[in-house]
């Protein structure tokens, strides 16, 4: 059995890879060909539905069990911040398949990546080489509409319940006069967690889920509202 879902496991992987691939081939002549507008549009409304297409087929084969609904509900909201904990690198994909506008912050190197970067571009997503930069693009997403997904532990959870929150968040809410709209995920599985390897099967079903969190309105004590922030998560998945 665990030989059927390794070969399952590697199969779902190579779906996404293919289908990323594609996307990303297709994306590459429509960035200098549509305009800003419409062209971001569509790199992050494809990007959302590849990602649903991945999490179904993913459910279907029976190898994970997914509940991430309660995210629906951000759709007809405006700009906001998404600030979430993150137990594993799908943390992302999670959240963006739900979240059409959803605005993602992504290593420099990964915008040359073959499997992301024109895509990346396409959805006007930003890159996190200059943290001023950084910073400048995000407000600028967040006053036109966009919904920025951040993970304030700036990297995979390695101490429980969740790592020291990085600065930055809290100023971006604040310059951009948006909200922080909290988002908590539970999983069971130590899949894709920090030192986890892509190729290792996990016990599966694998199961994630995703709730909606406290809204903090932004303020202009950054430091406070970051402390605020990293209580309010640790007594949520200590909960958990």
């Amino acid at each position: 059995m665990r030989l059927v879902h390794g070969v399952a496991l590697h199969l779902l992987l190579l779906f996404l890879g293919l289908m990323s691939l594609g996307w990303n081939l297709v994306a590459v002549p429509l960035y200098p060909l549509l305009p800003r507008e419409l062209g971001t549009r569509i790199g992050r409304g494809v990007i959302s539905r590849c990602y649903g297409m991945f999490w179904s087929l993913a459910q279907l084969v029976g190898m994970m069990r997914i509940d991430t609904a309660a995210l629906d509900a951000l759709a007809g909201d405006g700009a906001l911040i998404i600030a979430a904990n993150h137990p594993s690198m799908l943390d992302a994909l999670l959240i963006v398949a739900r979240v059409p506008r959803g605005v993602c912050i992504m290593k420099a190197e990964l915008m040359r990546n073959v499997f992301l970067g024109a895509g990346a571009r396409l959805a006007r997503y930003l890159h996190n080489d200059s943290p001023r930069g950084m910073i400048r693009g995000a407000v600028a997403s967040l006053r036109a509409g966009g919904q920025l997904v951040l993970f304030p532990e700036g990297t995979r959870t390695v101490r429980a319940p969740v790592n020291p929150f990085r600065p930055g968040i809290t100023l971006i809410a604040q310059m951009a006069q948006v909200p922080i709209q909290t988002v908590i995920i539970e999983t069971d599985s130590p899949y894709l967690s920090k030192g986890w390897p892509i190729w290792k099967t996990p016990p599966v079903p694998v199961r994630f889920k995703a709730r909606l969190g406290e809204r903090f309105a932004p303020q202009a004590d950054h430091a406070a509202l970051l402390a605020r922030l990293e209580s309010y998560f640790a007594g949520e998945l200590s909960k958990a």
